[in-house]
C-alpha cells in the first residue's frame, strides 16, 4: 500500500510534463496493484474464516474421539533423570557417627561408602494436571533400592498468594532441607543437616504457603505431618505427629545483590527412638539399645547472599550461605536389651531426659570465571547440655562418650567443580572430618553429576 501512495504522489507531480499516454499507462498500473493486493487481502480473510469455523464442522462420534486422542496426547509431562556417582577415600572406620548426637534413623548417617558408588540418582515426573493443580514425582535410586522421596499435587490458581500442597514433599524448613542432593554446592550435605535429619527432613501431609503482595519478598509457611521421619517416629495415629511453621523474607540490593534469610519451627514427637550406646561393668562392654520416648523441637535460623555482576551470573557470582540451628528435646530415656549386670535391666526405664544443641555451618561458593567455581565450607556441632535424672544411672552407661560426651565435632570442606553446562557436573571435593571423637578423617571425593530430559530452575 505505500508503493501505491508513492506511485500515486509521483504521477500527481508529473502531471504538468507527462504526456496523457504515460499518464494512462501509470494509472492502469496503479489499479492492477490495488487489485492484486485487494485479492490477496481476500484470500486471507476467506482462511481465516474456515479455521474459524474448523472445530464446529463435525460433531460425529468418530470426530469426538479423535480430538480426545489428540488432547491426550498433549498431556506431556517434564521427565528428567538425575544421574550421580563419586569416589570416595575415606579412613576405614568400623562404624560411623557424628559424636554427642542421637544417630539419624538408627547406626549412623550413611552415603560413606568407600570407592567407587552410584550415588544418589533421581527420576522426576512432572505436569501441570490442569488449569488449578500441578503435580510432582521424584522417585530415588540407590543400590538397587528405589524409595518415593516426594510425590505431591500443588495448587496454581488459589488466588491472594496462596498455595497449597499435599501428600509427600520435602518440607520448607530452613534453607537446604528442601534442595534435592544435585542441587547441593557440595558433595554431601553439612554435619548440621546429617544429625538433624539424616540427610532432610519429609512430611505425608500438607502444606500452606501465603507469600505477601509487598514489593519485599515474604513467604510465611506452615506444615502439618505424619511426623514419621527422624527427630520423630512412626506412631500409627490419627492426628498429625508433626507441625512446621517458617518464614522466609529477601529482596535486592541494586542490580547486583540479592538475599534472603529464614527462620523456621519443627515440632514432634517420638516413640522408643533407637540408639545404641556401650555399658560397662566387670564383664566387660555390652552394646546397650537406648530407647526415647518424647517431644523434640527444632529451630532453624538461614541466611543467603548472591552477588552477579548486573544480576547476570553467567561469567562470574557468589554465594554465602549460613543456617544455624537449636534442638531440645525432653522425654524418657529407657533400654530395650537385657544384660544381666547392667544398669539397664529388662528394658527398666532409666528415668527423664533433657537434652539441647546446637550447630550450623556457613560456606561460600565463588564462580571466577565460566564453567569453574570453588567453595570452602566449615561445620560445627556443640554437644550442648543434656540432663538426666536420677543422674546416677547413667555413670556406667556409654563411657565412649558416644551421645553423653562434651566433644565438638567438626568439619572443613574445599571443593572445587567445572560444569560444561547446567546439565553436566565434575566435583572434587577434599575435606578434612572431625565428626568422631579420636578420629581425623582426610577425605578425597571425586563427584559426577548428570542431567538428562527436562529440568526445572532451582530454587534461590
Amino acid at each position: 500500500m505505500f508503493r501505491i501512495a508513492l506511485l500515486a504522489v509521483a504521477a500527481t507531480l508529473a502531471l504538468p510534463v507527462a504526456a496523457d499516454d504515460d499518464l494512462k499507462a501509470l494509472r492502469e498500473e496503479v489499479a492492477q496493484m490495488k487489485k492484486a493486493y485487494e485479492q490477496r487481502i481476500d484470500a486471507l480473510e476467506q482462511r481465516l474464516a474456515a479455521a474459524e469455523d474448523a472445530p464446529q464442522k463435525s460433531q460425529s462420534p468418530q470426530d469426538g474421539a479423535a480430538r480426545g486422542a489428540a488432547a491426550a496426547g498433549g498431556f506431556n509431562p517434564e521427565v528428567s533423570l538425575i544421574l550421580q556417582g563419586q569416589y570416595r577415600r575415606l579412613k576405614e572406620v568400623p562404624e560411623r557417627s557424628i559424636t554427642g548426637t542421637w544417630p539419624a534413623g538408627g547406626h549412623g548417617h550413611g552415603g560413606d561408602e568407600r570407592g567407587f558408588s552410584l550415588d544418589h540418582s533421581e527420576l522426576v515426573v512432572s505436569a501441570n494436571i490442569n488449569p488449578y493443580f500441578r503435580g510432582l514425582m521424584n522417585v530415588a535410586l540407590k543400590d538397587g533400592e528405589a524409595e518415593v522421596e516426594e510425590a505431591y499435587f500443588q495448587t496454581l490458581g488459589l488466588g491472594r498468594g496462596f498455595t497449597l500442597k499435599g501428600g509427600r514433599f520435602l518440607s520448607g524448613i530452613g534453607y537446604l532441607n528442601e534442595q534435592h542432593p544435585h542441587a547441593w554446592d557440595f558433595a554431601d550435605a553439612p554435619l548440621m543437616v546429617k544429625a538433624l535429619f539424616g540427610e532432610h527432613y519429609g512430611q505425608d501431609g500438607l502444606q500452606l504457603k501465603w507469600v505477601a503482595p509487598t514489593d519485599l519478598f515474604m513467604e510465611f509457611g506452615a506444615e502439618l505431618g505424619r511426623g514419621a521421619g527422624f527427630p520423630g517416629t512412626e506412631r500409627n495415629k490419627n492426628s498429625a505427629g508433626a507441625s512446621a511453621l517458617f518464614a522466609h523474607v529477601g529482596g535486592d540490593v541494586g542490580r547486583s545483590h540479592a538475599w534472603r534469610a529464614g527462620l523456621s519451627w519443627l515440632t514432634t514427637r517420638a516413640r522408643e527412638r533407637e540408639a545404641h550406646f556401650e555399658d560397662t561393668d566387670a564383664a566387660g562392654p555390652n552394646e546397650v539399645e537406648g530407647l526415647f520416648t518424647g517431644r523434640s523441637r527444632t529451630l532453624i535460623a538461614d541466611f543467603v547472599w548472591k552477588w552477579a555482576p548486573d544480576g547476570n551470573p553467567k561469567q562470574r557470582n557468589l554465594k554465602l550461605q549460613a543456617e544455624l540451628f537449636r534442638r531440645s528435646e525432653s522425654g524418657d530415656l529407657a533400654c530395650g536389651s537385657e544384660v544381666a549386670t547392667s544398669p539397664c535391666l529388662g528394658g527398666v526405664g532409666l528415668g527423664r531426659l533433657r537434652s539441647a544443641q546446637t550447630g550450623g555451618y556457613a560456606q561460600a561458593v565463588w564462580q571466577f570465571m565460566p564453567q569453574w567455581r570453588i567453595g570452602y565450607r566449615y561445620d560445627w556441632l556443640n554437644s550442648g547440655s543434656k540432663r538426666y535424672d536420677p543422674a546416677t544411672v547413667f555413670a556406667a552407661l556409654d563411657p565412649a562418650n558416644a551421645y553423653f560426651t562434651s566433644y565438638r565435632p567438626k568439619r572443613h570442606s574445599l571443593m572445587v567443580d567445572w560444569s560444561q553446562d547446567e546439565f553436566s557436573r565434575l566435583r572434587l571435593q577434599f575435606a578434612r572430618d572431625r565428626a568422631m571423637q579420636g578420629v581425623t578423617d582426610n577425605q578425597v571425593t571425586l563427584q559426577y553429576i548428570m542431567s538428562l530430559g527436562a529440568h526445572g530452575a532451582h530454587k534461590f
